[in-house]
This record gives C-alpha cells, sequence and structure tokens, in this order.
C-alpha cells in the first residue's frame, strides 16, 4: 500500500510539520498561494476531505492581521453559529522549536470554510483581495458550474481541455472575421473576465497589431492613406457584396491587397494553431499569456509589433473616407446608366433612323 505523505503548511517564517491525529492526508499540493511584499502563505489541498487546514497564526499572516483578531472573529463565526466547530475545526499533534527544545503541542487547525468566513470579515488590503478573489471564483462557479486551480486542472482537468480544443476547432472553422478569431481565443483564458482593462485593452489593441504586422500601418493609417474617390471601388480591393456601400469603407481588410490578406490569414492561422497544442499539451493559458503569446509571436515571425496608438485616430480615417465617399457616389451616379435608361436610349435611336 502506497504511503501517504503528511501534507505541510509553509509560510516564511515557520515551518511546522503537522502530525494528523483524526485523520490521515493524501499526497498534497498547492492549492493557493497569496503574496505580500517578500512573504508568502501557502496553503495545501486535502484531497480527502476536499479542503485545507491553517492554524490561527497562518490565517493571520494570510490576511497581514494579527492572531488576537483572527481567535476573535473565529469565536464570533461559532456565537453567531454561521459554522459549527465539530465540523471546521480539528486538533492536531505538531512539533514546534521552542528555544534549543522541540516541543509536542496540540494545535486548532480551521478548515476552509473558517477561512472564508474570517477573510469576509477583515479589514486589510490582503483580506480585500482575497474577498474580490473569492467573490470571482464563486461568480465563476455560478456561472460555470465549476472554478479552476491550474495544477489541479493539468492533472484531473482532461474534460476541460477536450472541451476547449473543441471550442478552439470550432473557433477556427466559424465564418467570423479575422480578428474575431482571435479575440474567440482569447476569451477561452481561464480567468477571463470581460470587463476588466487588460481585456478592454487588449480588443482595443489587436486589430491595429495586426494590420501593423503585415502593412506597416494601423487600421485607421490604412483607411486614410487608401481611400481614394479617383480609384475603381475607391481604393477598396475587397468587400460583400456586389456594389460598394458606406459601411464597406470603415473596414481596414477591405483595402488590403491579396499578398497582405494571404499574410494576415496565416498569421492568425499559426495563433489558432498554437492555441490548440496549448489545449493539447494541457497548458492552462491566462488573459495575460494571450497578451504575451501574441506579441512574442510577432516577434518571432519577424513582424514589427505596435507599440503606440498611430499618427491617424480613427476619427479623422471616417471622416477623410467619408468624404470620398461622397465624391465616388455622386461620380457614380453621375456616370451610371440604368436598364431603364439604355431602352429609351435604343428607342430614340430607333426612332432617329426612320
Amino acid at each position: 500500500m502506497k504511503k501517504k505523505k503528511i501534507a505541510k503548511v509553509f509560510t516564511k517564517k515557520k515551518n511546522q510539520q503537522i502530525i494528523p491525529s483524526k485523520f490521515t492526508q493524501a499526497e498534497s499540493e498547492v492549492m493557493l498561494a497569496l503574496t505580500r511584499g517578500k512573504d508568502t502563505v501557502e496553503l495545501h489541498f486535502d484531497y480527502e476531505g476536499e479542503t485545507i487546514w491553517a492554524t490561527q497564526n497562518t490565517i493571520a499572516e494570510l490576511f497581514a492581521t494579527s492572531k488576537q483578531n483572527i481567535s476573535k472573529h473565529i469565536a464570533k463565526i461559532y456565537q453567531e453559529k454561521e459554522l459549527l466547530p465539530d465540523r471546521t475545526v480539528n486538533q492536531k499533534l505538531t512539533v514546534q522549536n521552542e528555544g534549543s527544545r522541540q516541543v509536542k503541542r496540540e494545535v486548532d487547525f480551521y478548515n476552509l470554510d473558517v477561512i472564508i468566513a474570517v477573510g469576509y470579515r477583515i479589514n486589510s488590503k490582503i483580506a480585500t483581495c482575497f474577498r474580490q478573489w473569492a467573490t470571482a471564483r464563486l461568480n465563476e462557479f455560478i456561472i460555470k458550474g465549476f472554478t479552476m486551480d491550474d495544477n489541479r486542472l493539468k492533472k484531473h482537468g482532461s474534460r476541460y481541455f477536450d472541451e476547449l480544443i473543441a471550442r478552439i476547432r470550432d473557433i477556427r472553422s466559424s465564418e467570423r472575421n479575422l480578428y474575431q478569431k482571435v479575440t474567440d481565443i482569447y476569451a477561452t483564458a481561464i480567468d477571463y473576465e470581460y470587463n476588466l482593462d487588460i481585456s478592454k485593452t487588449f480588443f482595443a489593441t489587436v486589430q491595429n497589431k495586426m494590420h501593423f504586422a503585415v502593412t506597416g500601418k494601423t487600421a485607421a493609417e490604412i483607411i486614410y492613406e487608401r481611400a481614394n474617390s479617383a480609384l475603381p471601388y475607391m481604393g477598396l480591393l475587397s468587400f460583400k457584396g456586389k456594389y460598394l456601400i458606406q459601411a464597406d469603407i470603415a473596414i481596414a481588410k477591405n483595402y488590403l491587397n491579396e499578398e497582405e490578406l494571404q499574410s494576415l490569414n496565416l498569421l492568425v492561422d499559426a495563433y489558432l494553431s498554437f492555441a490548440e497544442i496549448q489545449a493539447t499539451r494541457r497548458v492552462a493559458m491566462r488573459m495575460a499569456d494571450w497578451v504575451k503569446k501574441l506579441d512574442e509571436y510577432l516577434h518571432f515571425a519577424s513582424y514589427e509589433v505596435l507599440n503606440n496608438t498611430g499618427k491617424i485616430s480613427h476619427d479623422q480615417a471616417l471622416k477623410k473616407a467619408n468624404k470620398e465617399y461622397a465624391k465616388y457616389s455622386g461620380k457614380l451616379m453621375k456616370d451610371f446608366e440604368s436598364d431603364f435608361d439604355r431602352e429609351v436610349k435604343k428607342l430614340l435611336e430607333i426612332k432617329k433612323k426612320k
């Protein structure tokens, strides 16, 4: 029978080995690590009990407060019957260094329910961060039906990655445009939140990064420089439908030539391939990872990476394009000959011959 390892709770200042009394713990791995300055508190997960255990000292260090404050909150939690002691606390024999002696003492260890309950009562910056973290995990659980821990996910989350691979392949085969496919991949991040600044920045810049990579210009600069009423179709080289409409002139991709479009397609396809490789390798990707990997790939493929907003604003580009479109439309209507016009012209010619 495989010997089970004893779980440990480590801090930078303490190193206590837990000797289980009421239960034995399975082999553990880090579930959560919070960093505060130079101090790191790591809490290890009990897989058999599906919880973690920590002393009042460790909880105090976790939330940057005193042991007395933790003790007061725990007493209040039990007094209000928010939690029951017999279900959330265990006494364990620990070996501690006291001076030159090693002393065995029974110490109360509290489970994850108590740690969370205390975290919602403590008034400190790190407790606020904890509440934000816990709330995000609860929201994720409500929305997705599960919450993810990267290390456990790599070992036990095969279904998640199988579903992710299928989702990535659906994105690749979809009719959505190139930029939407890239943002769809970004949205598969395990910590994805639409309203965060990192997401807003990514969505706002990804199109420009792609355009700049293949043309050396932002989307606004492409529209501003290439919209020309004197050219066929106002300089547009591709658009939907049979006739050019005003909405078409605001899409930078419509001005790209065949070589540029091919480069853009290859660039996006490589990014999607990388996403599928990561999922196949069971690598959990975060939002920051996708942002970083896009820039890294552009560097690797010898593309220039956009590091500014460009010389032309979106509004300037649209103003120029709309002005050119007005000229183009006026000229088009002047030169336009309808079927009716042609029939009338034929009748007049027949009449002249008579």
